[in-house]
């Protein structure tokens, strides 16, 4: 593992602290007054989900995190679990829970491949398209006067998340998402 010094710890990056993964979210190098430069980072654990900030002050340095990805494949979920196989082995199924996959999950369509981050032979993420495409199966009907810069309205999708939409959005068609923070991009299509 290489040695990353407290500037080379920016965004994008993984380090190991407490022999847990983190990918680093944020990081910004700065000087307070007269004292030595720290570097103000926040950082997401792998494992867990959780963001914390840490200071990293000069003399610090941290081990680089090796992250291996395998590709999988998106099964379904049942309760509070998603059930992936491997890419190329539909009999090497496993189960992960919902913490874990996070809220981009509720975007997939059974099948899908992604890829999945592994630290030391244990799973601990994945890697999401940031838009997808999917249908639109139930909206609300449209009222007479509605506008298309006017309000939203929530609709269901094909996987089954809801999500807020431009009014002139109908059931049956096709939407981009932006699978990051769950937002309607444009409409694609029927």
């Amino acid at each position: 593992m290489a040695l990353l010094e407290y500037n080379e710890i920016t965004e994008r990056k993984y380090i190991v602290m407490d022999g847990q993964p983190y990918e680093v979210i944020s990081s910004h190098v700065f000087r307070k007054q007269q004292r030595k430069p720290v570097n103000a980072t926040k950082l997401k654990n792998m494992m867990t989900g959780k963001v914390t900030e840490y200071s990293f002050h000069q003399s610090e340095k941290m081990a680089e995190a090796e992250i291996d990805e395998r590709e999988v494949k998106y099964l379904y979920n049942a309760k509070s679990e998603y059930w992936f196989c491997e890419a190329t082995d539909a009999s090497k199924r496993f189960q992960v829970s919902e913490d874990v996959v996070g809220a981009q999950g509720r975007f997939l369509k059974p099948n899908t491949v992604i890829t999945q981050y592994l630290f030391d032979d244990q799973p601990m993420g994945f890697k999401f398209p940031i838009t997808v495409d999917l249908k639109v199966t139930e909206a609300p009907p449209n009222i007479k006067g509605d506008t298309s810069s006017g309000g939203t309205k929530v609709v269901t999708l094909e996987t089954g998340a809801t999500i807020d939409v431009p009014l002139f959005v109908n059931a049956g068609e096709v939407i981009k998402i932006n699978t990051e923070t769950g937002e309607y991009r444009e409409r694609v299509g029927k």
